[in-house]
């Protein structure tokens, strides 16, 4: 679709009528001087500045240092000849718009001094047409102290934004890599495993049909049992991949508590706000873990959880009274090395604390979900 010719401007605002106003002013104080030389030097200088402006912007390394140091000497000229302050915005402009931060700060400091002297020789030989715009030149004094650093901050500011969306963007495809790679060796270490067994037995059965049929028949068992197993393990497979929350997992912590006759003690109801899926995922699979590893190893006769949001983090506590953790079991794991290197990977931390049964403490940074 081809863009009206006006639709630049009215997306840019006033700014185009300001910018325009000023490439005009400069010639109405230049035909202000009673000399011819003088206004043909003004035009020359005029046309000169704008062309120096235009290669400042395309230049980079040292270039900037000639063209600017350019601009701010046709300035001073246009200052103390026809008492044209107002190209020292143009700089100021310019300035701002500097990436590197030693030609920022150099080229700032320069601009600036020179403009201030330039302000006062005027102010002392009392030219009658500089004090009558007097109100005008402090605001352009002010630009040229305060619109570099702002343009500077902000330019900066949108370089980081645009940093982190990358970076959130490069997040979101390990993740998605990650997940693959997990579906990946799933798959091959359940999936193909019972296959690889289901095509061997198969072949027995066929081989037995004539010769042996009884025992045909219990390989045959041993097949459909095989694919029974296979697919309740696609279906953990597939519910692992939908996300879980952790109210959900909660209603199956009571089923698993319940089953292994240890009393669930839940100090309040769980309410978190605006927590991502993949965040609530990630610890409802590590809540799942301790609960799993308090029914196999603990010999606890109860088991606390409570859930918890602040402003700055979610901790989730799992306390109970057995036997606790000895640090041997530590370094071989049961779940526990999973646990800590899902935490790491959200920017989380695991804490166990064995001392009188044993404690484990998940805490996460409160990341907002974005629901625009």
């Amino acid at each position: 679709m081809k863009k009206k010719p006006w639709s630049f401007l009215k997306s840019s605002g006033i700014n185009p009528y300001i910018w325009s106003l000023f490439t005009v002013l400069p010639f109405y104080f230049i035909f202000q001087s009673s000399s011819t030389s003088e206004i043909i030097a003004g035009i020359i200088l005029t046309i000169l500045f704008f062309i120096v402006y235009r290669l400042a912007f395309i230049s980079k390394k040292w270039p900037v240092y000639l063209w600017t140091s350019i601009l701010i000497a046709i300035s001073i000229t246009m200052t103390i000849i026809f008492q044209f302050v107002y190209f020292a915005f143009y700089i100021a402009y310019y300035n701002g718009n500097i990436k590197n931060r030693i030609a920022f700060l150099t080229l700032y400091i320069i601009h600036l001094v020179c403009t201030t002297i330039s302000i006062n020789y005027s102010v002392v030989i009392q030219n009658q047409l500089f004090l009558t715009q007097l109100p005008f030149i402090i605001i352009i004094w002010m630009s040229v102290i305060l619109l570099p650093f702002n343009l500077y901050n902000r330019k900066k500011q949108e370089q980081l934004e645009q940093q982190l969306e990358y970076a959130n963007k490069r997040i979101s495809d390990l993740v998605k890599q990650e997940e693959r790679q997990r579906i990946a060796r799933d798959l091959h270490d359940t999936l193909g495993q019972r296959l690889s067994l289901i095509g061997l037995k198969s072949d027995l059965a066929r081989k037995l049909v004539y010769k042996n049929p009884e025992e045909a028949r219990n390989e045959l068992r041993d097949v459909q049992q095989t694919a029974r197993t296979a697919l309740n393990e696609v279906r953990n497979m597939v519910s692992q991949m939908r996300g879980i929350r952790l109210k959900e997992e909660l209603v199956r912590v009571k089923q698993i508590l319940k089953a292994a006759e240890i009393e669930l003690i839940i100090e309040e109801e769980v309410k978190l706000n605006n927590v991502s899926l993949f965040l609530e995922n990630i610890l409802s699979m590590c809540m799942k873990e301790a609960v799993t590893n308090v029914v196999k190893h603990s010999k606890a006769t109860f088991c606390k959880i409570s859930i918890e949001q602040s402003t700055n983090d979610i901790c989730i506590r799992i306390e109970d009274n057995g036997v606790g953790i000895e640090d041997r079991d530590l370094s071989k794991g049961n779940g526990l090395l999973g646990m800590k290197e899902r935490l790491e990977f959200v920017n989380g931390n695991l804490d166990i604390n064995s001392s009188n049964g044993t404690l484990i403490r998940m805490t996460v940074p409160n990341i907002i979900k974005n629901n625009r």
